[in-house]
C-alpha cells in the first residue's frame, strides 16, 4: 500500500476534472480558468506547470481533461466551444499546446485514450457525434452518429480491443470500432440522462451507470445486459469510478446537493462503506492513485484533495441499529441489527479448515464485516377495534365544518359537534371556549348526542360507504341539536327565524379577529 495522508491543494477558480498520469505520480486538474499539473509528493502537492500560457481563448476552457496510459508525455482536453486540444509535455517552447481539431460543433463532454494505443483518442459532444481522433495524422479517423442531441459519456473497453462504450439520453450504446454506422448493443439504463459509466477494471462482464435518477447500476453485458445491482443515492450522479483491486466497491459524486464522495459496496447498496466530507462544493471528478486505499478529487470549490482510507467516515458505524416504523393502521415494524457473525460462523464463513491454529488464520476484513450485517425485522399488527392512526377525522371536519354564513355562535356550537361525534373531544372544546369568549349571545345551547352504539366507526375496514353513513349520521344529529336551544330556566325555545344574522364579511372580519386575539394570548 502507497503511503499517503490527507492533503489539498487550493486554485483561483473552480476545478471540473482531473486525470492521473500512467503511474499515479502526477496530476492534470482544469476547469474554465485552471489547467496544471501537479506532482503528487508524500506532503503536498507540488505545482509543476500551467498550462494556460500566451493567448487565452476558450479552447483552455476545459470540461474534461485525459492523460495518455501509454506515452506519458501527451494528455488532451475537452472544451466548451466544441474545440479538442493534445498537448506534448516534452515540447520545449513555453507553451505545451500540440494540435487543435475543431471537428465538432458544440461543448465536448469527454475524452478518451485508448488503453493500449497512443495515437487513438476519442470523444463525445454536445452535437450528438462520437469522433474517433487518429493523432498520428491529425485527423479524425471515424464519425459515430447516435441520432441524438448530446454524447454525455465515452470510454475505451479496457478489455476488448474494438469496443467503446457511450452514453446518451436514458441510453447505453456499445459499439465496435470497425462499424460506424451502427452501435453493436444498445439498451435502456436509467429513467432519466446517463451521466458517466466505468468499465470494471477486472470483471469484463461487468458496467456501471449514473444518472439523474439518483441511481447507480451495474450492469452484466457478457450476453444480453442484465441488471446486477442498484443503488440509491439522494442526487444525481456526476462520475462514478471503480474501485482498484476491490470487486464490489465503486465511488460516486453528486451533481447537486451532495458534497461528499461515497464509495459503495454494491452487495449492501442502502448504505456507503465509506464517505469522505472534505469538499465544501459539489465533487466534479475522482481519480484513483492505482491504490485501493488513496485517490485524488476535485471539485467547485476550487480544491485538488488526496484521500485516504483510513481518514474515511464509516456511515455504517454511526447510524441507528434499532428502527421503528407505523403505519395508517395502527400496525408496528421493528428492526434490530444483529451482531455481526459468531466466532463459529465467521470460523465457518472465512477459513476453509478450523483445525488451522488461531494465529494462522485471516481475520475478516473491514468489507467482509461490513457485507455480512444483518437485521431482523417484526411486525406487529393492531388488532383493536379503534383505529387512532387515521386521518378519515380529518376529511370528515374538512367537509362538515362551517367558518361563515351564520352567526358566531351557531357557528362554534355546529363545530364543537361535528368534532364531538368524531370522538375529537379537545377540539370540541376549543370550538365552546371560542364561543364562550366571543359570541355575545349568553344563550347556551343544549347539546343532546345519541351515538348509534351499532355503528363499527373502526377505520381500519372503513369502506366509502360506512365514511358516508357516518357523516349522514352527523348530519343528523347535529341538525338536531343545534335547533334546541334551552335558556336560563331551562325551558325549550324554538330559534326565531327573525334573528339577526351577520353577513358573511361581518364573520369572516370576528373568525380573524378571534384568530388573532389567539394568537396574541399564546404570545403572553
Amino acid at each position: 500500500m502507497s503511503v499517503g495522508r490527507t492533503m489539498l491543494c487550493t486554485q483561483e477558480g473552480p476545478l471540473n476534472t482531473i486525470s492521473n498520469n500512467k503511474d499515479a505520480t502526477q496530476c492534470a486538474v482544469a476547469g474554465r480558468n485552471v489547467f496544471k499539473i501537479f506532482s503528487i509528493e508524500d506532503e503536498e502537492f507540488v505545482e509543476r506547470m500551467s498550462l494556460r500560457v500566451g493567448k487565452v481563448n476558450l479552447n483552455l476552457s476545459c470540461t474534461d481533461v485525459a492523460w495518455n496510459p501509454v506515452e506519458d508525455h501527451i494528455l488532451a482536453s475537452a472544451a466548451t466551444n466544441g474545440a479538442l486540444v493534445t498537448w506534448n509535455l516534452n515540447k520545449c517552447s513555453k507553451s505545451k499546446q500540440d494540435h487543435i481539431f475543431t471537428d465538432h460543433k458544440r461543448t465536448v463532454n469527454k475524452v478518451s485514450f485508448h488503453p493500449t494505443e497512443a495515437h487513438l483518442l476519442l470523444s463525445g459532444s454536445l452535437d450528438g457525434t462520437i469522433m474517433l481522433f487518429d493523432l498520428r495524422k491529425k485527423e479524425v479517423s471515424s464519425v459515430f452518429r447516435t441520432g441524438t442531441d448530446c454524447v454525455r459519456d465515452v470510454s475505451f473497453s479496457p478489455h476488448h480491443y474494438f469496443t467503446f462504450m457511450a452514453t446518451h439520453d436514458n441510453i447505453v450504446d456499445l459499439w465496435d470500432l470497425r462499424r460506424t454506422d451502427k452501435y453493436e448493443r444498445q439498451f435502456t439504463a436509467h429513467n432519466g440522462p446517463v451521466f458517466s459509466c466505468d468499465w470494471h477494471p477486472e470483471d469484463k462482464r461487468w458496467i456501471a451507470t449514473g444518472g439523474r435518477d439518483k441511481t447507480i447500476k451495474v450492469w452484466d453485458i457478457q450476453y444480453r445486459p442484465y441488471l446486477e445491482h442498484t443503488i440509491q443515492t439522494i442526487a444525481s450522479i456526476a462520475r462514478i469510478k471503480w474501485r482498484p483491486q476491490r470487486k464490489y466497491h465503486i465511488a460516486s459524486c453528486s451533481q447537486v446537493v451532495d458534497f461528499s464522495i461515497n464509495v459503495w459496496d454494491v452487495r449492501r447498496p442502502f448504505i456507503p462503506f465509506a464517505a469522505f466530507n472534505e469538499h465544501k462544493d459539489v465533487t466534479t471528478g475522482i481519480a484513483w492513485r492505482h491504490d485501493p486505499h488513496i485517490f485524488l478529487s476535485v471539485s467547485k470549490d476550487s480544491t485538488l484533495y488526496q484521500h485516504v482510507f483510513r481518514d474515511a467516515v464509516r456511515p455504517a458505524d454511526t447510524v441507528s441499529p434499532i428502527g421503528l416504523a407505523l403505519n395508517i393502521h395502527g400496525d408496528v415494524s421493528h428492526a434490530i441489527s444483529d451482531k455481526l457473525e459468531s466466532t463459529e460462523t465467521a470460523k465457518a464463513g472465512n477459513y476453509q479448515s478450523t483445525k488451522v491454529p488461531s494465529f494462522f488464520r485471516r481475520p475478516p476484513s473491514r468489507s467482509e464485516l461490513f457485507k455480512s450485517a444483518n437485521s431482523q425485522v417484526q411486525v406487529y399488527q393492531n388488532c383493536g377495534s379503534k383505529n387512532n392512526l387515521s386521518m378519515d377525522w380529518f376529511v370528515i371536519s374538512a367537509k362538515k365544518y362551517q367558518l361563515s354564513g351564520k352567526p358566531l355562535k351557531d357557528l362554534c356550537e355546529h363545530n364543537a359537534a361535528i368534532s364531538e361525534h368524531l370522538k375529537r373531544y379537545d377540539v370540541a372544546q376549543s370550538w365552546h371556549m371560542l364561543k364562550s369568549l366571543y359570541a355575545n349571545d349568553t344563550v347556551q345551547i343544549q347539546r343532546t348526542y345519541t351515538m348509534d352504539s351499532t355503528t363499527d366507526y373502526s377505520l381500519r375496514n372503513n369502506q366509502d360507504k360506512g365514511k358516508q353513513r357516518l357523516e349522514n349520521h352527523i348530519d343528523y344529529e347535529v341538525e338536531k341539536s343545534t335547533k334546541q336551544v334551552v335558556d336560563n330556566s331551562g325551558a325549550s325555545v324554538i330559534q326565531s327565524d327573525s334573528e339577526t344574522d351577520m353577513s358573511d364579511y361581518e364573520h369572516e372580519k370576528q373568525l380573524s379577529n378571534i384568530a388573532s386575539g389567539l394568537v396574541s394570548a399564546h404570545g403572553k
